[in-house]
């Protein structure tokens, strides 16, 4: 039996880095969830996220891993107001430049990203970086937060008019901390 990505992964963040870097849930709790646990389950990630990829590997997974908190670490920072480390800007350059990807128009004119026959991993992880480095270096990075809610301190872009988004995701963090307002208080 298949597992269905939906299921497993948040996959609607707007920024396809930060919803990379939510395959670790609860970040801010006492006992954050590692999702991309196996070769198997970043595979699955990948084709959730339209990157057509046979194979994954042990290695592949630690590269990915590795890109996955890198990402993380520099977002967070910027979030804070606080330049990227240097080792993480420098393994977003390294994977980005690694990748081979190129963008294409698909069928019904979709985007989609065809990848190298030698290297598909690589290449979907060189989008991944690319990504995060135009999202964490773009004029918007000022933007740049981290949720608010309850144990998951995720990234996300603020496109609200006022830049006063709180959650990465309304329909999950935000409709938690709202549905727990909601809840009638125990006299004491």
């Amino acid at each position: 039996m298949s597992e269905d990505a939906r299921q497993v992964f948040r996959i609607d963040n707007e920024v396809m880095a930060f919803r990379f870097t939510a395959t670790v849930s609860d970040r801010a709790g006492t006992a954050p969830r590692e999702r991309l646990d196996s070769p198997a389950r970043l595979k699955l990630w990948l084709t959730a996220a339209e990157f057509d990829v046979a194979h994954v590997s042990s290695a592949d997974l630690h590269a990915a891993l590795e890109l996955r908190e890198a990402i993380y670490r520099a977002g967070t920072a910027i979030a804070a107001g606080k330049p990227p480390h240097p080792s993480d800007i420098h393994t977003l350059n390294r994977v980005a430049a690694a990748g081979h990807a190129k963008a294409a128009l698909g069928q019904a004119e979709r985007a989609e990203w065809r990848l190298t026959k030698s290297a598909p991993v690589r290449d979907a992880l060189g989008v991944l970086a690319t990504n995060a480095i135009q999202t964490l270096g773009a004029p918007t990075r000022n933007r740049i937060k981290t949720c608010e809610g309850p144990h998951c301190a995720g990234l996300y872009l603020d496109t609200s008019r006022a830049s006063n988004r709180r959650w990465c995701s309304m329909n999950t963090c935000g409709n938690k901390v709202k549905k727990s307002r909601l809840r009638p208080t125990q006299p004491h």
